[in-house]
């Protein structure tokens, strides 16, 4: 049976790793909210477990820390998987600005076990997206499991059912959204694990 979705970010104490990145790169609070675009007050919400930000805003903030979403999941640095089981998979929902649905990522490797690769199912819900555009290193490809994704890569759109797939370069700015009545599951993977 599949464990409850995490949707306390103290659960994985998400705030707490993000304070302890920023402050190992010895930035202040308001430093690395003027990195990423919001106010001192609005981080330190997120750092004590009080708000979850957007995919689009947690993404700015790991990516200010030189670090990634998949760091946040790991639990331990020497941890060595070859088998994530479906009960211990760890999950973090995102919020979204506009009070609609968020996303939940689902993620399919411990960060601690591979250098090169990141997975994760993404579970939009109807309405639900990455609240914006998103831009990193890497490459990234996907596989619809379940409903419909409208993907924006670079200025072009493509809308994706279930069995689709697609593959192209994190420098691209990308975002998406599910126009659908039911809720979309995507795996994604990026190489190297910079989301």
């Amino acid at each position: 049976m599949k464990e409850p979705v995490l949707d306390d970010f103290h659960q994985l104490q998400l705030g707490v790793k993000l304070k302890h990145a920023r402050r190992l790169r010895g930035l202040r609070l308001k430093e690395l909210a003027q990195a990423v675009g919001c106010s001192e007050s609005f981080l330190s919400k997120v750092e004590n477990d009080k708000v979850r930000p957007s995919l689009q805003m947690l993404h700015a903030i790991v990516s200010s820390l030189d670090t990634s979403i998949g760091e946040l999941f790991s639990s331990s640095a020497t941890e060595k998987n070859r088998v994530m089981r479906l009960r211990d998979r760890p999950v973090i929902e995102t919020s979204s600005p506009r009070k609609s649905p968020g996303v939940t990522l689902e993620n399919l490797v411990p960060s601690a076990t591979l250098d090169l690769l990141y997975g994760s199912i993404h579970v939009v819900e109807p309405g639900g997206s990455s609240a914006g555009m998103i831009a990193h290193q890497g490459e990234e490809l996907g596989y619809i499991l379940q409903g419909e994704l409208e993907l924006t890569i670079d200025d072009t759109t493509y809308h994706l059912y279930e069995g689709d797939s697609f593959f192209f370069q994190s420098s691209l700015p990308h975002g998406y959204r599910n126009p659908g009545e039911i809720t979309a599951k995507v795996i994604w993977v990026n190489s190297p694990p910079t989301f």
